[in-house]
Order: structure tokens, then C-alpha cells, then sequence
């Protein structure tokens, strides 16, 4: 394998960071979270759709009727996915909201076990119990402060179960299409919904704010492209527990970003509840490295 022209861990610390710029630019943003999301994606796929006209549109042939329909109910699943974490963001901070939006590896992991009867590890077990603590140390100090600042936490954990059912419908689509055109199409679809929400709900599509306009383009460059496009191109250089373990620095990045653009303080059950949460999906993320890297020494073994 070529040696990369960009050392891949500074191309990793740039994705991390470019996704941790997405709570601020929808928090500086004065439209309705539907707005900002619609926008979001709508931008994306304008900017994706030259490369997909030219390389990937025959892919579309691949897709079956059923691979449709998982597609428009992960399309559907993401666009309330971001009406809710953008929500949440009207409520609670930056530093509560991202953190728990983070717990998304193990309602993953509750998912496989429900639908998929993946097996149960203690350890697995344990590191969720862990994360839970977390979770509920941050909740606790939002309570504290104000309800509202709980309903936020809330309406993020809900964000979290909804990333996570829309990468479970994803995932046997995504085995038989590239990344360019399924993200393409869930993307579409997203868009697509979130304009309907828009338009049920009667919310301004032209945003009072002129500079929301920008902040709607940045989001579609910066976290969505941009921040996702490096996390793929490390794919080839860097494991995927590398870059799962990496991810979770973007609540850090979105706290520190929070508290020097946006003067969000960081209270003490933020920060004790956000190490033990990130401590947790750590402790999850590598056993469950362990248990694949065991099953793959069972399989290359001669028999």
C-alpha cells in the first residue's frame, strides 16, 4: 500500500473537529430546527450531485424493491433524527446535547441484540452500565438547573435511538452499493421529508436572518462532507475502532468550540458525566474489537 500524501491521524483530528462544528452552526442559526435540517441536506446533495451524475448514477440499477424501501424508512428516520437533536439544542448546551447523542454505539448495540440475537458480553454489559451512569450524572445537573434544560437531554437521547435505527435499516443496503450513492439517496429522501414537515408545520423556508444562509451552506460543507468524507478516506490507512474511538472527542471539540464562540460554561456534571459516558463507549468500542479480531483468528485458523 502507497504511503498517503496527508498523514491519516491529522486527517482524522480535521474530520473530528469538522463535526464537532455542527451543534455551533445550528446553535448560532435563528431558523426552526426543520428549516436548518432541511437545508443542510438539501445543500449536500446539490453538492454531490455532479459527482453522482458523472461515476455512480448506473448504481441505482443494483437497487432491489426492498433495498427502496429500507432506503425511504432510513431517509425518513434521519430527517427526524436531526429535527430532534437540532431541537434539543434550543434547550439544553452544546456540551450535554453532543454527549448524548453519543451514546449512539450502544443503542447499537441494543439493536443487534433485539432484532439481530447478537450475543451478550459482561463486558459489553458493563461499559453500557457505565455510559448510563454518565448519562444520567449529566441529566441530573441539567435538572438542576432548569426542566427545560432536561427536556433537551431528552429530545437528544431520542436523536441518539433514531441515528441508531437508521443505520440498522442502512446496513444491508449500504453491503451492495457504494457509500456516494446510498448516502445520495438517503440523503434525497431526507431532504425530501423535511421539506414536507417544513411545509405541514408552516415554517419559513426564507430565513428571516440573512447570514443563516451561510450558516446552512457550512453545515452541509463542513460536518456533513467534508468531516465524513476524511473519516472514509481513513478508512483505508486506519481501523474502524481508530476511527469509532476518535468520534467520540467531537462532543470535547463541540464544548471547547461552545465555550470560546458561543460563552456556553461547562458545569462539573457535564464534565464528570462526559468522561464516565465517553469512558464507557470506549470500554464498549474495544471489546468489541476483541471479539471480532478473536472471531477472525477462529476463522483464518486451519481446521
Amino acid at each position: 500500500m502507497n504511503e498517503p500524501r496527508i498523514n491519516p491521524y491529522l486527517a482524522l483530528a480535521i474530520g473530528v473537529i469538522s463535526v464537532s462544528t455542527s451543534a455551533i452552526l445550528v446553535k448560532v442559526s435563528s431558523a426552526p430546527a426543520g428549516v436548518i435540517a432541511f437545508y443542510r441536506l438539501l445543500f449536500s446533495v446539490l453538492l454531490m450531485l455532479p459527482f453522482f451524475l458523472l461515476r455512480y448514477v448506473s448504481e441505482l440499477r443494483l437497487i432491489r424493491k426492498t433495498d427502496w424501501l429500507f432506503s425511504m424508512i432510513a431517509g425518513v428516520i434521519l430527517a427526524f433524527h436531526f429535527i430532534l437533536w437540532f431541537e434539543s439544542l434550543n434547550y439544553t448546551s452544546v456540551a450535554s446535547s453532543t454527549v448524548l447523542v453519543t451514546l449512539q454505539p450502544l443503542f447499537a448495540f441494543v439493536g443487534t441484540y433485539l432484532f439481530f440475537k447478537e450475543a451478550l458480553t459482561a463486558k459489553a454489559i458493563m461499559s453500557g452500565i457505565v455510559a448510563i451512569v454518565g448519562s444520567i450524572i449529566i441529566s441530573w445537573g441539567d435538572l438542576r438547573i432548569s426542566g427545560i434544560a432536561l427536556f433537551g437531554d431528552l429530545l437528544a437521547l431520542a436523536a441518539c435511538a433514531l441515528i441508531t435505527a437508521y443505520l440498522l435499516f442502512g446496513q444491508t443496503v449500504r453491503k451492495r452499493l457504494s457509500l456516494m450513492t446510498y448516502t445520495f439517496v438517503v440523503y434525497s429522501i431526507s431532504a425530501l421529508t423535511l421539506f414536507v414537515y417544513v411545509m405541514v408545520r408552516n415554517e419559513p423556508l426564507i430565513p428571516t436572518a440573512s447570514r443563516d444562509w451561510i450558516y446552512f451552506l457550512l453545515l452541509a460543507v463542513v460536518p456533513t462532507l467534508l468531516g465524513h468524507t476524511l473519516f472514509n478516506w481513513s478508512l483505508k490507512w486506519l481501523s474502524t475502532s481508530t476511527i469509532s474511538m476518535a468520534i467520540l472527542f467531537e462532543p470535547v471539540g463541540a464544548a471547547v468550540l461552545a465555550y470560546y464562540l458561543l460563552g456556553e460554561q461547562v458545569i462539573m456534571t457535564q464534565i464528570v458525566g462526559g468522561m464516565i459516558v465517553i469512558m464507557g463507549i470506549s470500554m464498549f468500542l474495544m471489546d468489541e474489537r476483541r471479539i471480532k479480531m478473536k472471531k477472525l483468528k477462529e476463522k483464518s485458523a486451519p481446521s
